[in-house]
């Protein structure tokens, strides 16, 4: 809508660049175009205001298919007021000089003007054709509309121009989509099953890689546990096998070393036997000569003794004899003389 301002008996217009108008006074055109901005007079003035903006027309109809089914069409088309003083000439796009308010509604007219003419082809094509046709060809429904829609000649008559047209959707009712739809929802839970059912099976074929190898690591974790344990065994019986040998070489080489010690033993004993037989008969001779040797001295002193008492008198003897005889006796503290010891000394005496 244009901007219109209040100056005295005087209105200003300023356009904008989407909007076509036309200002007229006594029938005679005094502005004209795209983006105009000028003083006039309301009170002879008339307007026009032509939008020549590209515009978006929702589309929403319902159309039967050859096999009687409903089913509905959501399109959208696209166009601009090409001749917008064609436009001006056929519709009412007058617009209020003193307030700038479009009078009529123009634009519904073309709008109406353009469904009809949008949905006359749709619903000539669908009803020729049957449904899952008509739900899986939308393009040639969008060709169709976008056909009639170019070659329209009471377009062209008001200045509009069909820039594009496309068929959004074409769908059936609610029930009727649930049924088309059920063997395909099917035929995916079916291809989901066997999905689900391939999953499982390599699942299954996984898990029973996993324990076949779990299995073979337990067998080799047992065949190395074997090898471990007879290997421990062969070490085992290696080391003890190198015990007695080693236990063997001490014994064997304590068994010579007391072989040796004893033999040397042996021999010392028997030289130490020797010498103190050696020593004993040297003794022994050496003990039996003194012993001679004092045998021969005291017989030689006992017969030098015996020549020498030979040739004493009695009465010396006797002295001898007693003194050796007094010598014989032991110590006498106190002596008592009674006739009868001294009768028995005096007879011994005499003897």
């Amino acid at each position: 809508m244009a901007d219109v301002t209040r100056r005295l008996f005087l209105r200003h217009l300023r356009g904008t660049p989407t909007t076509w108008i036309r200002h007229s006074v006594r029938g005679r055109v005094r502005h004209e175009g795209v983006g105009q901005s000028f003083w006039y007079r309301p009170l002879v003035g008339v307007l026009s205001e032509v939008p020549v903006d590209d515009r978006e027309l929702p589309l929403l109809f319902h159309a039967r298919t050859s096999d009687f089914a409903d089913v509905t069409v959501q399109a959208t088309v696209t166009y601009r007021i090409a001749d917008p003083a064609l436009a001006a000439g056929r519709l009412d796009f007058s617009v209020d000089p003193h307030k700038g308010v479009a009078r009529g509604r123009p634009l519904d007219q073309v709008a109406t003007l353009l469904a009809e003419l949008a949905q006359q082809p749709a619903l000539d094509l669908l009803a020729r054709v049957p449904l899952a046709e008509a739900l899986t060809d939308i393009a040639t429904v969008r060709e169709a509309v976008s056909a009639a829609l170019r070659d329209e000649g009471r377009l062209t008559d008001v200045g509009v121009s069909v820039v594009s047209a496309r068929v959004v959707a074409v769908r059936p009712e609610p029930e009727m989509e649930r049924a088309l739809q059920t063997p395909t929802r099917e035929t995916v839970q079916v291809e989901a099953d066997r999905a689900t059912y391939a999953r499982r099976a390599q699942a299954v074929e996984q898990e029973r890689a996993i324990a076949e190898n779990e299995l073979q690591n337990k067998i080799e974790l047992a065949r190395r546990e074997q090898q471990l344990v007879e290997q421990h065994g062969a070490n085992s019986r290696r080391k003890v096998e190198l015990e007695a040998a080693a236990e063997l070489a001490v014994a064997q080489g304590r068994a010579e070393r007391e072989k040796v010690a004893n033999a040397a033993a042996a021999e010392r004993a028997r030289v130490l036997a020797a010498a103190e037989a050696e020593k004993e008969r040297t003794l022994t001779a050496a003990k039996a000569e003194g012993v001679r040797g004092i045998g021969l001295a005291e017989a030689e002193a006992e017969a030098a003794r015996l020549a020498a008492y030979r040739d004493l008198s009695p009465e010396v003897l006797h002295a001898l004899a007693l003194r050796e005889v007094a010598g014989q006796l032991p110590e006498i503290g106190q002596l008592t003389v009674t006739p009868d010891v001294l009768t028995g000394l005096l007879g011994r005496l005499s003897r």
